[in-house]
């Protein structure tokens, strides 16, 4: 199973096998970060990302992504401009992702942590700023959606929906129940937004599933 997966992304490197249509536009002037892709499936993908670094919030409980993520930005936002214990300006990237952990009720608030990607310039010594804490993620793997225009709180339940449906009768849904079970990421689902609120055209956003693909291969 090990060997006949890196044979896939070897292959996968040889053949150069990266659509531009899948790349969002504002990776192209801002960095984002680094990630293979593994398989193309109808309507998904199944990304490599390397080992990276983000600064995020602590756990927004909210009823509302949209609400959350606004919170989350703007105090991340405020770090990158220098308020954090350096004084440091930071350089922004993308894109803005925002963790979900689900409320058991449809009327409960639920946890949003949201993240910003560290430019690879301040990875080995972000600065450290009260209220935000440093992820250190290792080689993790996502089945990815995109989907355009502004997020709603509607649209992103439905898209997520469709991405589990999207992978349902494949080997990544297996994959990605063993690794929640093994303890890797505990977020149900994340949004990756990768606009500027004042970017009305070419907006790509993502769902996505994070899992480790060796807890999925352990346990199968």
């Amino acid at each position: 199973m090990k060997i006949s997966l890196l044979l896939s992304v070897f292959a996968v490197s040889i053949l150069g096998i990266y659509s531009e249509v899948n790349i969002p536009p504002t990776c192209k002037r801002i960095e984002c970060p680094i990630y293979d892709v593994i398989e193309a499936g109808k309507d998904y993908q199944i990304r490599r990302y390397n080992s990276s670094v983000w600064i995020s919030n602590s756990p927004i409980e909210d009823i509302s992504l949209v609400e959350a993520t606004r919170t989350g930005f703007r105090r991340l936002f405020d770090y990158i401009q220098g308020n954090n214990n350096y004084k440091q300006k930071i350089e922004m990237t993308g894109p803005v992702l925002s963790e979900v952990l689900p409320s058991d009720g449809p009327f409960c608030k639920s946890s949003f942590v949201v993240s910003f990607y560290v430019p690879k310039l301040n990875q080995a010594n972000p600065p450290p700023a009260k209220g935000l804490q440093v992820q250190r993620w290792k080689n993790v793997y996502a089945a990815v959606r995109q989907f355009d225009g502004f997020v709603s709180d509607t649209d992103v339940g439905k898209e997520a929906a469709a991405l589990k449906d999207s992978i349902a009768a494949t080997k990544w849904s297996s994959f990605i129940d063993q690794s929640r079970k093994a303890g890797g990421h505990a977020s149900v689902y994340s949004v990756a937004q990768y606009n500027s609120p004042f970017e009305f055209d070419n907006r790509v956003n993502e769902i996505w599933f994070l899992f480790d693909l060796e807890n999925g291969l352990q346990a199968m």
